[in-house]
């Protein structure tokens, strides 16, 4: 497999569309975590929760921001 390390270790500055999209992807995982805060008990599975959620934050931003330079 070919991989393209200038792109993967480069920053991707977001143009204003993309700070928008970011911002809402951020949003949009604040308001999940929250509503499981408040019905799930304070645990370790909770605290993985959370940390699963804002990989998946940073991978959908991060797939935003990428996106101009693979185009």
């Amino acid at each position: 497999m070919d991989y393209d390390l200038d792109s993967l270790f480069s920053y991707h500055a977001p143009d204003d569309g993309k700070k928008e999209r970011c911002a809402y992807v951020r949003t949009q995982c604040l308001l999940l975590i929250s509503r499981l805060i408040a019905c799930c008990p304070e645990s370790r599975e909770l605290s993985l929760t959370i940390t699963k959620i804002e990989e998946a934050m940073f991978w959908a931003n991060a797939a935003i921001e990428r996106q101009a330079a693979e185009e």
